[in-house]
């Protein structure tokens, strides 16, 4: 399983515990204190009608007092409210009055008069000055059709002369509880939907960052790697800092020991030349022979000194993070290189086709003029005598193109995807082999650039290379 999907199952599971609890408890705690707050107002019900029934049960005639009254109209009249959801339609109060003594002298439902409810807690306890209250099944044979009754005593002059009780059948209550058990229900469902939202959301951000730092591993693996990510987190920042400081530790070694290997191998062919000369100059050979050696000599170490020079200057600008753009002007760029190309197209008879524009892209006006000097001599190298080379500039997108295309033999097939690398090279047409270091310092350039280089051949024949360059930033 995804460690995205174990973080959402995992974050589902504590919120999901954690909600039922919560939930569990409110509607746990929803049945009682809706009953406490109905015993409340039966209880000021209660001392209100105490207050009102005195000369009721003074009178000796409480069967017709007014509270019989009261509650003769309230019967008769009927009862239509909409109470946040709930219908209520009939009066639900049962209320009776009991003298000193617990017998029943009215009873708003006309069932229990002259009944000796003195037993009953309601009674018995107020009557005896104690708070009274009881539930009981108005039904035998029901359970669920309890009422709830409370009482208050009727006084005159300090002494408690009866009883009013008022009672309220539980059932009544059902309506208020089932719909805050179902407002309570529906929240608690809001809130894990809520929850798991939030932790798709969060864990989606979790895999995306860990996607980008993959891509990126998996890009230093291929030996392509790309700009690091910014994170929003600081964990996984750090993460990301460590991978790169890793990338360029192992970078700076793989660096160091490629070049070793190269330069190794390109030293072998010079220093095997002037070993052999030395020895044949220790014979005392003849002064035109000793001539011809020390030429050689000569000439192995002048090759030996342009490699190392080369080297120090690529590893130079392969050490470069950065450079300082400014606007370069192509038509005075393509000038220049023309007039400096100028003697060995005359001597190869090769005609150049420059195509200058009134354009200026912004980078280092001297890494450029290298580059494409590099691109131009390969192309020279490469195209035979009466042949043609064309450098132009284009519009591709946002981006500048200079291309600098021949009409020579072109890139054998199993050297395209080598040409960039550090001394690699194909034999010229003179037969001759160059360092290997000129595509690859094209490549450094473009890098530096934030641009582009791609090497094709033609259909027509020949190849073209293509730099991409960014407009002059105004």
């Amino acid at each position: 399983m995804r460690i995205g999907m174990r973080l959402l199952l995992g974050y589902f599971l504590i919120v999901a515990v954690a909600a039922w609890f919560v939930l569990s408890i409110f509607v746990q705690e929803i049945k009682p204190g809706v009953r406490r707050a109905t015993e409340g107002t039966l209880i000021d019900t209660a001392t209100l009608l105490a207050e009102l029934a005195r000369e009721d049960l003074l009178s000796g005639h409480a069967q017709q007092g007014r509270l019989a009254q009261a509650f003769s109209t309230l019967n008769a009249q009927p009862i239509n409210a909409h109470i946040s959801g709930i219908h209520k339609v009939r009066n639900e109060y049962h209320v009776y009055m009991t003298d000193d003594n617990g017998r029943v002298v009215f009873d708003s439902a006309g069932k229990a008069l002259g009944a000796d409810y003195s037993r009953w807690n309601d009674v018995w306890l107020t009557l005896r000055g104690q708070y009274g209250a009881r539930s009981s099944l108005a039904d035998p044979n029901n359970p669920q059709s309890t009422v709830m009754y409370v009482a208050a005593p009727v006084t005159d002059q300090g002494r408690i002369i009866g009883v009013v009780s008022v009672g309220k059948p539980n059932s009544a209550m059902d309506p208020v509880i089932k719909r805050s058990e179902r407002r309570i229900l529906w929240a608690g469902g809001a809130l894990l939907g809520i929850a798991l939202l939030i932790g798709a959301i969060m864990v989606g951000w979790i895999n995306r960052s860990i996607g980008r730092l993959a891509r990126y591993a998996d890009s230093v693996t291929e030996d392509r790697p790309v700009p690091l990510p910014s994170l929003g987190s600081s964990e996984l920042r750090k993460l990301a800092q460590a991978l790169e400081s890793m990338r360029v530790k192992l970078e700076g070694k793989n660096y160091i020991e490629q070049y070793v290997y190269a330069l190794t191998h390109e030293l072998k062919s010079p220093l095997a030349a002037i070993r052999g000369a030395a020895e044949i100059l220790r014979e005392g050979p003849p002064p035109a022979v000793v001539t011809q050696f020390t030429d050689n000599i000569l000439t192995q170490n002048n090759r030996m000194q342009k490699l190392v020079e080369k080297l120090l200057f690529q590893a130079k600008l392969e050490n470069r993070l950065e450079i300082a753009f400014q606007p370069v002007d192509i038509t005075m760029l393509f000038h220049q290189l023309q007039q400096q190309r100028s003697v060995v197209l005359a001597a190869k008879n090769i005609a150049f086709h420059c195509h200058p524009v009134e354009i200026q892209v912004a980078g280092d006006h001297e890494l450029l003029i290298q580059a494409l000097g590099n691109l131009l001599d390969n192309a020279i190298d490469f195209t035979p005598a009466g042949g043609t080379v064309d450098l132009c500039a284009s519009r591709e997108g946002e981006m500048w193109v200079l291309s600098v295309s021949d009409s020579g033999c072109g890139i054998p097939d199993y050297a395209l995807e080598r040409v960039f690398e550090r001394f690699y090279s194909l034999p010229r047409e003179n037969g001759q082999k160059s360092s290997g270091l000129g595509l690859a310092f094209v490549q450094e350039v473009a890098r530096l650039h934030h641009g582009d280089i791609q090497i094709a051949n033609r259909p027509q024949g020949g190849c073209e290379a293509r730099l991409k360059l960014h407009p002059h930033f105004t």
